[in-house]
């Protein structure tokens, strides 16, 4: 079985998905590295995390359609999960992070209003 040849202008379009989501997902891994504070560093990560899973899904909706000759649209449920479950996990980290930090007596992070249990700025 030979292996289908894409056309030019879609090897280029999967290519350049495929570097722009590797390079977004190394901008995050290096934001993790150097940010200097927790609370700093869970950004970069699901940030360069979620759009560089964007980009490489495309490609792969790109690719798979081209040599298959139908569309292909299984991607979406794997960008549709990720998609969902990225920012509830930063969610959930941040807060325990935080309610840490508030028990611990951090100086870093907003205290709670007495009576209104909204943070102080």
């Amino acid at each position: 079985m030979t292996e289908p040849v894409l056309p030019f202008g879609v090897a280029l379009a999967v290519s350049a998905a495929l570097l722009g989501g590797a390079l977004f997902a190394l901008v995050g891994a290096i934001g993790a590295l150097r940010l200097r504070t927790f609370y700093q560093r869970v950004h970069a990560p699901t940030l360069g995390a979620s759009m560089g899973t964007l980009l490489i899904l495309s490609g792969s909706i790109l690719y798979f359609s081209t040599t298959r000759q139908q569309p292909v649209f299984h991607e979406i449920l794997i960008a549709i999960f990720l998609g969902l479950t990225t920012p509830i996990s930063l969610m959930l980290i941040v807060r325990a992070a935080l309610a840490r930090d508030r028990l611990e007596g951090s100086t870093d992070v907003p205290h709670l209003a007495p009576d209104t249990g909204q943070d102080v700025d």
